[in-house]
């Protein structure tokens, strides 16, 4: 776990390990979201980076009828 210090401009740094790990790069956009007291960072992601992301996910389970 990190801690970051939010600055009297209301920003924070994101920790060079996460950067790496996360693969974030300057100027990319961030959705924030607030749920139950959290604040969630997800970064947005170019859709030619999203190709293929759901290669080998299992599709063999049973649909409800009104989905078929």
């Amino acid at each position: 776990m990190h801690t970051v210090t939010v600055s009297p401009k209301y920003q924070v740094v994101i920790p060079k390990t996460v950067r790496e790990s996360l693969n974030l790069r300057p100027g990319q956009k961030m959705q924030v979201v607030e749920y139950a007291g959290h604040i969630e960072l997800i970064p947005e992601r170019d859709i030619k980076e999203l190709r293929g992301f759901l290669k080998g996910i299992n599709t063999e389970f049973k649909r409800e009828q009104d989905r078929v």
